[in-house]
Formats: structure tokens, C-alpha cells, sequence
């Protein structure tokens, strides 16, 4: 099945809406208020756009789930895959209507706990101030919380059709690094290997190109380094980050190359060639930690106890991984302090880094999906420092 044609199952959205609506019961809560987001998309196939009009799923204890939306959106709100199967209701407004109050009539009028009246309700985590205030002016009887308490229990596992999403995103990135590192490299700018990453992660089916770090030299020693003017040279390495969105789903793969122009007298010292060693070994041990039942810093400590063995811990200076989906950072996180349990359908990046200030820096990135007899790399490509004639 090709990327454009794969697509979530319209009834999984019904169950998607059933299952928030439980885990919201549980926690007392009368309705949830799902602004423009990933989680708006997760619950109903919109992706809408991100404006100052008000656009929010209305998820009430009982009754039903109402999707509103500007009267000028109402076409992309009614061809969502929840609402076409009828799953949500879409209320439109208009221009000169009050679309918080609205919000507020529809939370009010809906049927509540059996408290018979309305005590509490959650927000998106990203909905913006500009309507969380007036919501809470609307409805000022309610304790407002994060939605996020009970939509995180329901993205962090993925299902198959996310999982075969993941996977596809994951494989386009791969061919893209391998299509970089091709060549042409010397010479060239990190900005214009960047707008070629970003061209060819397109070409490959991504909807979006969100990032493409090209760090060069001294730069590959930045883990968030923006693409520069910096021409790269031969005799040094290049830390591939790249990623963006395919069917919805992330993609996110780093390799690290080294650029020789051709010239085996700029191929990687002793010094940077231990370095990689000790980076691949960690990565390799925080990947085979991965296991149902695994606090999620089980898996950082693995990487972290043998880079600091060999002297670099100082040196790794971010977390081991991010939980990838929906958006390219999300629950769970690979991370000291993190005592929450893997669990199967869990998806997450493993990706150790060793940087040395002011000289160069590496890392291994891959995207794991926790299985229940361990880890599936849905990356492909060889996790080797690539040495390359650029």
C-alpha cells in the first residue's frame, strides 16, 4: 500500500473518542476541550488550521461529541474522517458569533457527572490563552486541567496502521540520508545540503520537511545547530538530523558522516573513530534494553553508563530519546527520573550524542517501536560511521 493511500481506519476514531471519554470519566472530569493540534487530529482525523478563530472538539461525558469551526472551515470540518462517519457533530459559526460562548453552552447543556453539576473540565495543552481565559470567564463554576492527563494514555501506544505509518516515514528518511550521503558535500554550504534534504524528504511522500540539521566541522559539536553558510571541508564530520511528517506520523533519523573529498589522508582519526566506537556500542546497548516493563530511564541509563565509562559523559549532554507520533516530540521520554513502564506499541527515539565543544560531535539515531519480545529499529540504514568521498 502506497503512503497517500494508507490511512487510519475511520472507525478507529470512534474508538479513539469512546476511550478518551472513559479515562475522562475516571478522572471526574465532565468534558474534554480538544483545541487545533495533534491531539485534535488524533481524535478526529482534522488537521485544522492553526488561526485566531476558534476551532474545538467538545468531548462531554454523555452526549455527543461536538466538533466547532468557523462557518468558513465548514467543508474541511465535515470531511474529516470522524465527522464523515458521523462520530461528531460539526457546529459551525459565523463571523459576528461569540464562538467561546458557544463552547460554553454546548459544555453546559450536555449531560454531566452524576454530581448533576458541572465541576471540572481539561484543555489541550497547547490551546492558546486567548481562549483558556475566556473559556474559564464562560464556565466559572469548573476546575480546568490539562488534557494531555488523559490523551497521553491513549497516544503513547501506538496501534498497527501508526506503527506501519512510522515505519513508512522512517524508510523515506533513510533513502534521503543515503541519497546525501552520495554527494556532492565539499564544497557546499550546510544550507544548501539542508534545502536538499528538505526537497528530497518531499519527493519521498512527506507531507512536511520540519527540520534538516547539516552540522558541519565544529558545528557537528551543536546538537540543535541551524544550517549554516559554513562551506563543508573535507577531513570532517557531518551530523545528519533530519525529519518531517508522512501521512501525519514522524520521521526523525541522524547519522553522522565524514566528508574525505576523496583524499584517504582526511579519513577520521584514532581519536574521533574511538569516539564513534564508544557512541555506536551505547546506542546498541539502549536499543537492546528496550523491553514491556522497562522504566523509561532504564534505557537512557544503558546509554549513558558507557559513554560516561569512557570518559565522554560529560560529553552527552541531552536525553537518550522522545516518544515520536503525531508530533516529533511526545510522551514518553527517555530520561533520567522517568520511572514510567515501556509498553508494547510504545515508539521513541534512541539517540546518544558525544559532543566536544569547539572540536566536532557525533550521533546514532533511530526510531524503536517496543515489542513484546523487544525492540523493532523501523530504521534501516547502517548505524557505521559513514565515511564518504562527498
Amino acid at each position: 500500500m502506497t503512503p497517500a493511500a494508507r490511512q487510519v481506519p475511520a472507525a478507529r476514531y470512534g474508538e479513539r473518542l469512546e476511550r478518551a471519554r472513559e479515562l475522562g470519566l475516571r478522572r471526574r472530569l465532565d468534558a474534554l476541550l480538544i483545541g487545533v493540534g495533534a491531539d485534535l487530529r488524533y481524535l478526529t482525523g482534522y488537521e485544522a488550521m492553526p488561526l485566531e478563530r476558534l476551532t474545538m472538539l467538545v468531548l462531554p461525558a454523555a452526549g455527543p461529541a461536538r466538533l466547532i469551526a468557523p462557518l468558513l472551515e465548514a467543508a474541511p470540518a465535515r470531511s474529516c474522517a470522524a465527522a464523515a462517519a458521523g462520530l461528531v457533530e460539526v457546529v459551525t459559526w459565523q463571523e459576528t458569533d461569540d464562538p467561546i460562548a458557544l463552547a460554553g453552552e454546548l459544555v453546559a447543556g450536555s449531560p454531566v457527572r452524576r454530581t448533576g453539576r458541572l465541576d471540572a473540565v481539561a484543555v489541550s495543552d497547547r490551546l492558546a490563552a486567548a481562549f483558556v481565559l475566556p473559556l474559564q470567564a464562560a464556565l466559572p463554576g469548573a476546575r480546568f486541567s490539562l488534557a494531555s492527563a488523559v490523551l497521553r494514555e491513549l497516544r503513547m501506544v501506538k496501534d498497527a496502521d501508526e506503527v506501519a505509518l512510522l515505519c513508512e516515514a522512517a524508510h523515506a528518511a533513510d533513502r534521503v540520508v543515503a541519497a546525501i550521503g552520495a554527494g556532492p558535500l565539499a564544497g557546499r554550504t550546510e544550507a544548501e545540503v539542508s534545502r536538499e534534504v528538505r526537497d528530497r524528504l518531499v519527493a519521498e511522500g512527506h507531507e512536511t520537511a520540519s527540520f534538516a540539521i547539516v552540522a558541519s566541522g565544529p558545528n557537528s559539536a551543536s546538537p540543535h545547530h541551524a544550517a549554516s553558510e559554513r562551506r563543508i571541508s573535507p577531513g570532517e564530520p557531518i551530523v545528519l538530523d533530519i525529519g518531517g511528517a508522512m501521512g501525519g506520523y514522524g520521521s526523525d533519523v541522524t547519522r553522522t558522516l565524514w566528508v574525505t573529498g576523496g583524499d584517504r589522508r582526511r579519513e577520521p582519526g584514532p581519536e574521533f573513530r574511538r569516539l564513534y566506537t564508544v557512541l555506536r556500542d551505547a546506542q546498541a546497548a539502549a536499543t537492546a534494553a528496550v523491553r514491556p516493563g522497562r522504566p523509561a530511564e532504564a534505557i537512557d541509563a544503558a546509554a549513558r553508563e558507557r559513554i560516561a565509562a569512557a570518559g565522554y559523559g560529560a560529553a552527552f549532554i541531552h536525553r537518550t530519546g522522545h516518544g515520536i507520533g503525531l508530533e516529533e516530540h511526545e510522551d514518553p521520554y527517555l530520561v533520567a527520573g522517568n520511572h514510567e513502564e515501556l509498553r508494547t506499541g510504545m515508539a521513541f527515539s534512541i539517540e546518544p550524542g558525544i559532543y566536544l565543544e569547539g572540536r566536532f560531535g557525533a550521533r546514532i539515531e533511530d526510531i524503536v517501536v517496543c515489542c513484546p519480545d523487544g525492540p523493532d529499529l523501523l530504521n534501516e540504514g547502517s548505524r557505521e560511521l559513514l565515511v564518504v568521498d562527498g
